[in-house]
């Protein structure tokens, strides 16, 4: 398996899950860049989400796991109650520090290392949430030339996370369910 030059970053918090399970339904069969999806989990509850949607959507989806190295075309879920880094190696590294706005895992926290690692070969969609997770991360992407797209705070079913992000970031691009939708449906 090859390493990933381009990534694909998801943020989601409360409300996000069914439009993330639509973005992975549309995938093409085949595609080069990595997934990386953050979504606030509790740690207390054990979850099989990865398997659940595997079975479901026929694709290989699996949790990130330390000194792993990103692979082209696979999808990856953050672990509960751990930050996902990316390493300056391409690699993944889990991280019990100090919750970042009130999550582990911290969506601040993967765009930050996404964006020094990755620069203008990541894109990040931020999506509905209740807190400022991600807010922070966009800027940082911004900063090293990546593409971040932030849901519509008008079909997000909770607006909290993207209105903030647009607010406090100047431009991003704003996208409906349907361009996020159509976005992955054309992904290669």
């Amino acid at each position: 398996m090859e390493k990933a030059n381009d990534i694909i970053l998801i943020g989601g918090s409360a409300g996000s899950y069914t439009l993330i399970i639509d973005m992975i339904e549309a995938l093409p069969e085949v595609f080069s860049p990595a997934i990386i999806i953050v979504i606030h989990r509790n740690p207390k509850f054990t979850t099989k989400i990865e398997d659940t949607l595997s079975a479901r959507l026929k694709k290989k989806i699996v949790q990130a796991e330390d000194k792993a190295t990103i692979l082209k075309g696979e999808i990856y879920f953050a672990a509960p109650g751990y930050h996902l880094l990316i390493e300056p190696d391409k690699t993944f590294s889990l991280d019990l520090s100090e919750r970042v706005r009130f999550s582990r895992p911290s969506i601040d926290v993967l765009f930050e290392t996404a964006a020094e690692v990755y620069l203008d070969h990541c894109t990040a969609f931020l999506l509905s949430g209740a807190n400022q997770d991600g807010t922070d991360g966009v800027k940082q992407l911004q900063q090293m030339g990546s593409k971040v797209i932030v849901q519509s705070p008008t079909e997000a079913l909770i607006s909290t996370m993207p209105r903030h992000a647009i607010e406090a970031n100047g431009h991003v691009e704003i996208y409906s369910n349907r361009q996020i939708i159509s976005y992955f449906r054309n992904l290669k």
